[in-house]
């Protein structure tokens, strides 16, 4: 039984520029494979992609072509680095431009595209901000339909102030790290593996007309 399984690193760096979050994407990407899920990391700043909230902004916006392997996927992983305290404007731009799958529901069901995923999240930086970074984006993918189980989110932050990010810093070597890509790789697959067997069989449209009926 396998899956696949897509990171977005949103890295504020364009290829071939090294990034200190692929590198811990990587990582966990290596993990994945020996559970038999094969990886596809998109670094978003290698497109042109538009500001907005729906699905398609028009000429030269390159994010229908990343939401279709968003869609063909079984676990989404946002990953990201720390900027100012909170999550790149980059992952910023990613969850904005993912609202616009709340209008692309199962016509029968209502669910979104999301529903049926797996989701989680990396995070890398120098400063404060991995816990704020991973609730705020976890709680989104939530909204968008995607399972969160438990210790699905991995981070390494070094020490405060300007200094060595996690490859020049030796992150590879952190246990925390190491310990939370682990458990991170496992229950993203026992997610999946969840899922797979039992899809949600929420019907969102009925529900949404249950709650207009007592809303008058």
């Amino acid at each position: 039984m396998s899956f696949k399984a897509l990171f977005l690193n949103c890295t504020l760096k364009r290829s071939p520029e090294v990034s200190n979050t692929e590198a811990l994407i990587d990582k966990v990407a290596a993990l994945l494979a020996d559970l038999d899920v094969a990886s596809e990391t998109i670094r978003v700043t290698d497109y042109k992609v538009a500001f907005g909230v729906s699905s398609d902004e028009g000429d030269g916006d390159e994010w229908p072509a990343i939401l279709e392997r968003v869609k063909a996927c079984d676990i989404l992983v946002i990953a990201m680095p720390i900027w100012f305290g909170v999550r790149s404007s980059v992952a910023q731009l990613v969850m904005e431009r993912l609202d616009g799958t709340y209008a692309e529901g199962d016509p029968i069901t209502g669910q979104y595209p999301l529903y049926g995923k797996v989701g989680g999240v990396i995070v890398t930086g120098n400063e404060d901000g991995a816990h704020d970074c991973c609730a705020n984006t976890l709680f989104n993918l939530t909204h968008l339909g995607c399972m969160v189980p438990p210790n699905v989110d991995c981070y390494w932050v070094g020490d405060a102030g300007p200094g060595p990010s996690y490859l020049a810093a030796g992150g590879d070597k952190h246990l925390y790290t190491n310990r939370t890509a682990r458990y991170m790789a496992h229950n993203l697959v026992w997610g999946a593996r969840t899922l797979r067997a039992n899809p949600v069989d929420t019907n969102l449209k009925s529900l949404d007309s249950e709650a207009k009926a007592v809303s008058r």
